[in-house]
């Protein structure tokens, strides 16, 4: 992509990231991120943690509906252990530099790197021609909503790579095309743990999804302890036995899954999940995994709906974290401006 150098930045850690306002959250947004951004936020850096609003609007939502899905984003942060005194919580509408940075970058974008993003054509289909301009641009906002914060680690999955790598190109171009060496960071990749992309309970090749037509493929937040057990229940397997630690298991990626998902809720590592589980039969793992899945989530789901029933509180995290954001936000954009060359009175 960009031919520039590497160029170091001397400036602060800081670490970014945030889930998109569309629907309901389930075990995959649990541990991929929010159980992630909970360890992260006494790492020593400066967490940002937004509720992707804009990018919700890529595809339609219900304009009735989108609020009530940022609140609900919010409601799971915190319910999952953020704490908004450590924590920068906010939505991404309510600072306006993300919309103004993203207009400057895809002017220093090229229409080269967008083309080769393979997540838009993942989401468009056969239908190119019918996506939102918005969607093919997805990554350019989100580079904006990266560097406008200067983030140097950003928590992603797998997935989400690509677009990182896109966002470090997109830094390097400006920094060289407008002789500013060093003035965005180029940010690094947090791709670690067991269950960085959880599968779903259904079909192991596939992502877990709120877009899956079936609520058996998904363990939601907002499931009670006999859901979560039954689905785990039901979950697909094999006729084979629970693995040795050694033994390979991409030929059996729905085992692989939900051994995944008990080491990431237990904080261990997949060779002990499967040193203790080795060769018994899935009667045995399964109630174990629901016991361990219920015993997580029933505290987030709980902190949740009490949360839901009070807005107001929702409200006061989001608009003093849009207030803190805006106070960093905001001088990097101009600083943009100035350097791009805009009038300044």
């Amino acid at each position: 992509m960009s031919d520039a150098e590497p160029i170091a930045y001397t400036g602060p850690r800081r670490i970014l990231s945030g889930i998109q306002a569309s629907g309901a959250l389930h075990l995959g947004n649990y541990l991929g991120a929010l159980k992630r951004f909970t360890a992260l936020q006494d790492s020593g850096a400066p967490c940002f943690l937004f509720v992707a609003d804009m990018h919700a609007i890529t595809v339609w939502q219900e304009p009735e509906k989108l609020a009530a899905q940022t609140r609900e984003i919010a409601a799971a942060y915190l319910a999952s252990g953020l704490d908004p005194a450590k924590s920068v919580i906010f939505p991404q509408s309510a600072v306006r530099a993300h919309a103004e940075l993203a207009w400057i970058f895809n002017c220093v974008a090229r229409l080269g790197w967008l083309d080769r993003m393979t997540q838009f054509k993942e989401k468009s289909g056969k239908h190119k021609e019918r996506a939102s301009v918005g969607l093919y641009t997805y990554p350019v906002l989100q580079a904006a909503d990266i560097l406008l914060y200067k983030a140097t680690e950003v928590p992603v999955g797998e997935d989400q790579k690509q677009h990182l790598e896109l966002t470090r190109d997109i830094a390097a171009k400006f920094n060289n095309d407008f002789g500013v060496p060093g003035f965005f960071p180029l940010p690094d990749p947090l791709i670690q743990g067991p269950a960085t992309r959880v599968m779903s309970l259904r079909d192991g090749q596939a992502k877990m999804s709120k877009s899956d037509p079936s609520d058996m493929s998904r363990i939601n937040l907002t499931d009670d302890a006999d859901a979560i057990a039954g689905k785990i229940r039901k979950s697909k397997t094999d006729m084979g036995v629970m693995p040795a630690p050694d033994e390979a298991l991409d030929d059996r990626p729905e085992v692989k899954n939900l051994i995944a998902i008990y080491a990431a809720l237990s904080d261990q590592s997949r060779e002990q999940v499967t040193a203790e589980f080795a060769g018994q039969g899935f009667g045995a793992f399964k109630p174990k995994l629901a016991e361990l899945a219920v015993s997580s989530l029933a505290p987030v789901t709980a902190e949740m709906r009490r949360l839901m029933n009070d807005p107001a509180e929702i409200d006061r995290v989001l608009k003093s974290g849009a207030e803190r954001a805006a106070e960093i936000a905001d001088p990097v954009v101009d600083e943009v401006k100035r350097i791009v060359g805009f009038w300044r009175a």
